[in-house]
């Protein structure tokens, strides 16, 4: 491919990107005036892909808000923050990094059993919303993606007996900070794509399980891939359904309330959820 076709198809790509992360702020109200927003950095393809994004909206949105790029070292030999700094440094932003102890923290006090990586990232959001905090930002855009929000999901389901994925907007716990997701209608094989023809310095998360964990993760990606040489549209029914709950046909029983609106919906025009059936051959 030359140089030429792959600066058009960068290009093609990012606008897309951009159009779908611009929607998702819309539609879910992310960002507002006056908003000094904390972007986590880890060196992953998502970041530098959220990042991107971030700056180009930030110059012509309605409305103020600033950037200020995070990481967070958390203490694994051999992670090359260095790599994010110079990248930064040459995006013109300054490098923002809060090394921890999480890596210690991990090895003395992880269950026997349990998820590596969800310890992990529940001690790294707490540092991110830590440093968040000191800097004076009251919001925290995370790079997590479409299929982010339907493998979790399906995970939820499948092992954890519950329904519900990610929000895209949720408050922290300490109340002070909104963490933010812009980034959930874009699929993932279209940042793998934009950041590979970008040349992003990707760097590992070095920590000793990399590539060895999450397997149920992986186990549920490629259920998702199998299933959509059938169903092409999967991933959008999906992220769709996550927008369109019917609580009253759910068994949550403490949402009862809802359970007496199917025969008012049966008396003012027929069995609602029967017409819906009907719609699918």
């Amino acid at each position: 491919m030359s140089d030429q076709e792959q600066q058009r198809q960068r290009k093609a790509l990012f606008s897309r990107i951009t159009k779908a992360a611009g929607r998702a702020i819309g539609d879910f109200k992310l960002i507002e005036a006056g908003d000094r927003i904390a972007v986590g950095m880890s060196g992953g393809k998502d970041s530098y892909t959220l990042l991107q994004v971030l700056a180009a909206l930030q110059k012509k949105a309605p409305v103020g808000f600033e950037l200020i790029p995070v990481t967070i070292d958390s203490g694994f030999a051999g992670y090359q923050k260095e790599v994010i700094a110079d990248y930064l440094d040459r995006q013109g932003f300054a490098c923002r990094i809060r090394t921890t102890g999480a890596a210690a923290v991990i090895a003395e006090k992880r269950r026997a059993g349990s998820s590596y990586c969800a310890f992990c990232a529940r001690l790294r959001r707490g540092a991110l919303y830590s440093l968040a905090d000191e800097l004076g930002c009251n919001k925290l855009a995370l790079g997590h993606h479409l299929d982010d929000v339907i493998e979790t999901l399906l995970l939820n389901q499948f092992y954890g007996g519950t329904l519900g994925a990610m929000s895209p907007k949720l408050l922290a716990d300490n109340g002070r900070q909104t963490l933010i997701r812009p980034l959930v209608y874009v699929e993932e094989s279209d940042i793998v794509e934009y950041s590979r023809l970008c040349r992003h310095p990707i760097i590992s998360c070095s920590c000793p399980v990399e590539g060895a964990t999450d397997q149920k993760r992986q186990r549920m990606k490629k259920l998702v891939q199998d299933l959509e040489t059938e169903i092409p549209q999967l991933r959008r029914s999906l992220l769709g359904a996550l927008g369109n709950v019917h609580p009253q046909r759910l068994l949550d029983r403490s949402r009862q309330e809802f359970w007496g609106k199917r025969a008012t919906q049966q008396a003012a025009g027929g069995d609602h959820e029967r017409d819906e059936l009907r719609r699918f051959p």
